[in-house]
């Protein structure tokens, strides 16, 4: 019962503290707000190609002039447009300025295709077709000598959509929004530790370490009961910064809350254990609060809460990996994003190994001091 009252004297404490409420609630919130929306175009996963410009000249009999036609007027509506060229136009030069994309001449020998060096993206989609093109105009020309009554079944089965438009999981990742939710959201839990460093320094500060060592309760019931309360209060903060970028900003949180949840919880639990730990490892606050401040600027920095890192190598991703920030947002996109439940558990074993050392030491540490 006294474990719990002090968890409850906790609670209410850090409640009143209104500095350290805006730090724990509004500062996620607007961070989140102002880089998922400056930056959400670096998480478009949309190509915009616009408009293709194509030059060509026909240099060639009747014969392929009328299927030709037919494709101009497909590709069209794919926004790819044909400009036939005058007989005194050097195609070749036109593309070489710049002036359009590709240029096509087509011959009694065949199709000849000049890309943009410049555009070689737009180049690539034209040839594609081209080919696409020629190769069911041979196909159908063929057929058309062997076996002419064959060649209905031929053309109704020869589509004339020559560019196909395939997604690899484009909805399988987080938007800009959704991944400054995670981010900013696991990036304030490790930032309890602060809090934590206080719980039990604190109260030699504000000089009521003697009356608590005096006190009818046992030393490790006060022990736990900070601890409780140090992590109650952080992770109420954190389900509300949550629920806000869910309902607010409309963050995808994917169906399995109560996986997310436990990641969380864990996260402030190693978070709490770090803060606790060091400050019974360091001596003077100064020092203490220096630490603790780098440590959480360095994970946060390396875990991707300001901004994304992607194809890390070397050092880089050796720094990443030792963020707690890195595991967690990894495992919490799995399970948001793939609905990989298995993946929860090597953050959940990091979180509360890593926090069980620190609260090890945290331990040792009081038992050993006269009062608290």
């Amino acid at each position: 019962m006294n474990i719990i009252n002090i968890a409850l004297n906790e609670f209410k404490r850090n409640i009143r503290d209104i500095r350290t409420l805006v730090f724990m609630l509004a500062f996620p919130i607007v961070l989140m707000l102002i880089l998922g929306t400056a930056l959400s175009n670096t998480f478009d996963r949309t190509v915009k190609i616009g408009k293709i410009n194509v030059l060509y000249i026909e240099k060639n009999d009747n014969s392929f002039s009328s299927p030709f036609q037919n494709f101009i007027k497909e590709a069209k509506k794919q926004d790819i447009h044909f400009l036939k060229a005058s007989e005194s136009t050097n195609g070749k030069l036109e593309v070489k300025q710049n002036h359009y994309d590709a240029y096509v001449e087509i011959t009694d020998r065949g199709i000849q295709f000049y890309g943009s060096e410049r555009n070689s993206i737009q180049a690539s989609i034209v040839e594609g077709m081209l080919t696409a093109f020629t190769d069911k105009y041979n196909l159908i020309t063929e057929v058309a000598k062997e076996k002419p009554e064959q060649m209905q079944a031929i053309l109704a089965s020869t589509s004339r959509n020559y560019v196909k438009e395939t997604s690899l999981n484009a909805d399988k990742a987080p938007g800009s929004m959704d991944y400054y939710a995670m981010a900013m959201t696991t990036m304030i839990a490790l930032y309890s530790a602060i809090s934590a460093s206080s719980l039990i320094r604190g109260e030699r500060r504000r000089n009521t370490a003697i009356r608590l060592a005096i006190a009818p309760i046992n030393k490790m019931e006060i022990f736990l009961g900070k601890i409780l309360g140090g992590i109650g209060i952080n992770f109420v903060c954190i389900l509300l910064v949550m629920a806000f970028s869910r309902f607010a900003f409309g963050a995808n949180w994917g169906s399995h809350p109560g996986m997310v949840v436990l990641i969380l919880f864990t996260l402030v639990f190693l978070a709490v254990s770090f803060g606790l730990g060091l400050s019974y490892i360091i001596k003077t606050d100064q020092g203490m609060q220096t630490i603790v401040m780098v440590v959480l600027q360095l994970a946060a920095f390396f875990g991707g809460a300001y901004f994304r890192i992607d194809n890390a190598d070397g050092v880089l991703k050796l720094m990443m990996n030792l963020s707690p920030l890195t595991w967690a947002r990894d495992a919490l996109t799995k399970i948001i994003y793939n609905n990989d439940l298995t993946a929860a558990l090597p953050a959940i074993s990091l979180n509360i190994g890593i926090a069980l050392v620190f609260l090890l030491i945290a331990i040792v540490a009081f038992r050993k001091r006269e009062g608290l």
